[in-house]
């Protein structure tokens, strides 16, 4: 039954990602995260299937589809890899959206085209040591030298680094500006010199997923690799930012789901007192709870991909989806582990890494606390 109204071109590529996760993703995805490995084999395929370009059109090398199949590939695979969901997301949502909706043919060509085929990925820098949430007040600046950039400065937490082939980085290029303004977007390749690309942070969540700190010590990229319009790289990237959050939102769900499922059964196999213990209210209600709060998620993550889609404004109900979906996943993975009890917490049962993936969801694309004050302005100047 078609009871989210999806497309046929929708249907396939969402049974093409579950096929993909089942049967490949899920066998990987423990010893990768107990290695803290990255899942190099799996991005590759990802490339092949076309799901590293789902949203770039086909002359670019991508899949030419819309955002909602963008959305139902990254829920299928976080319903086992949250860490692989994070790099497509980091790849796609933020790495290729600023190109494609701001780049030269020239640009697109050179970049676009091989990251969205899988040659490479793409890297969005923009987080600071001293500048996450207040992303207004980075401090790496890019001169104007003839006809080259020479950028110095800092990144932190940039995801996908270690494979990235491309980086956006965001620079101060304005230093009189104040705030957000004065902020352009530069193409940086990963093998531009004076570029040092940190160790991978040893993080609790997301083990797979890179996140490593970048200098740029006097990089040079020439002039033209400015990404859009000069000193106005805050709204592109802002934008990008809330396409993200719908993004993020899918692995979200798609990692609820798979707690939901593992929950499930583990409670119909589970005996205690002569019975399975779905069949105790405590455990039925529970089950109850998950599956209706990750109903409520889907259908509004649903809405704002198609929001995209149709061209109609959606920064508000990006903001108001993300804050609910990460923290629902951060409701259901507390769930399915006082469902699964001591088992919850071993590695054989995979709950406990989901839990601690989960927490991430709350602090990536916005954290929560940013989430509300951003749904707050929005609200007060509506009514």
């Amino acid at each position: 039954m078609n009871k989210y109204f999806l497309t046929e071109d929708q249907l396939a590529v969402q049974e093409m990602a579950r096929k993909f996760a089942d049967e490949v993703v899920a066998k990987t995805v423990t010893d990768l995260d107990q290695r803290h490995a990255f899942p190099a084999d799996e991005v590759r395929q990802c490339g092949e299937m076309g799901f590293l370009g789902i949203c770039v059109p086909e002359e670019y090398g991508g899949s030419g589809l819309d955002h909602l199949s963008d959305i139902l590939v990254m829920e299928q695979i976080a319903r086992h890899s949250s860490s692989l969901a994070s790099i497509i997301d980091a790849h796609a949502s933020l790495g290729s959206t600023p190109l494609l909706m701001a780049g030269t043919e020239e640009q697109k060509r050179k970049y676009l085209v091989p990251t969205a085929t899988g040659e490479g990925l793409c890297a969005f820098a923009l987080t600071e040591p001293q500048s996450g949430s207040d992303s207004g007040q980075i401090l790496t600046k890019a001169v104007l030298d003839g006809d080259e950039w020479v950028i110095n400065g800092n990144k932190a937490f940039i995801t996908n680094s270690t494979y990235a082939s491309v980086f956006l980085v965001a620079v101060k290029t304005d230093t009189e500006a104040k705030g957000s303004r004065g902020i352009s977007i530069l193409i940086v390749p990963a093998d531009a010199k004076g570029l040092t690309i940190g160790k991978p942070e040893e993080k609790m969540s997301n083990r797979s997923s890179y996140s490593c700190p970048l200098t740029f010590d006097d990089v040079r990229v020439p002039k033209e690799n400015l990404l859009g319009e000069l000193n106005r790289g805050f709204p592109l990237f802002m934008k990008c930012v809330d396409e993200g959050r719908v993004a993020i939102s899918a692995v979200a769900v798609g990692m609820a789901q798979g707690v939901f499922e593992r929950a499930i059964k583990y409670s119909k196999e589970r005996v205690t007192f002569g019975k399975p213990i779905c069949e105790n209210q405590a455990i039925s209600f529970k089950l109850a709870e998950m599956a209706t709060e990750i109903e409520v998620a889907r259908a509004m993550l649903y809405h704002a991909a198609r929001m995209i889609d149709q061209g109609i404004p959606f920064s508000k109900e990006a903001t108001m989806t993300k804050m609910f979906c990460s923290e629902m996943c951060v409701r259901i993975c507390d769930m399915g582990l006082q469902i699964m009890g001591g088992y919850g917490l071993c590695n054989d049962y995979e709950v406990e890494r989901f839990y601690r993936d989960a927490k991430l969801l709350t602090i990536g694309e916005g954290t929560s606390e940013i989430c509300r004050m951003v749904i707050g302005r929005h609200i007060l100047n509506e009514y």
